[in-house]
C-alpha cells in the first residue's frame, strides 16, 4: 500500500496537468519556451505516474485496468473483472 500522502501528491499533479494543458498547448505552438519555462513544473503531463487505483503500487501497472497485477490477480480469481478467468492446465 502506497503511502497516503503520494497517492495525494499525484491527483494534485493531476489537477494541475488538467488546469495548464491548454496554456501549454497554445505556447508550445507559438514557439514561446521562456514563457513556457515559467509554468510550475508538475503542470508538465511527463511527470504524472501511473498508480493502481486500488493500493496506489506505482509499479506492475496494468493500463487497460488502472489496476496493479497484484491486484488484477486478485480480482480475476475472485471473478470479480468480466472475461478474465483464471488458466489452468
Amino acid at each position: 500500500m502506497a503511502k497516503e500522502s503520494m497517492k495525494a501528491r499525484e491527483v494534485k499533479r493531476a489537477k494541475m496537468v488538467a488546469k495548464y494543458a491548454e496554456k501549454r498547448k497554445i505556447l508550445k505552438e507559438a514557439g514561446d519556451y521562456a514563457k513556457l519555462a515559467k509554468l510550475p513544473k508538475n503542470s508538465s503531463r511527463v511527470r504524472l505516474h501511473s498508480r493502481c487505483s486500488i493500493t496506489g503500487r506505482p509499479k506492475g501497472y496494468m493500463r487497460l485496468f488502472g489496476i496493479s497485477r497484484i491486484q488484477f490477480r486478485e480480482m480475476a480469481s475472485q471473478g470479480l473483472i468480466p472475461g478474465i478467468t483464471k488458466a489452468s492446465w
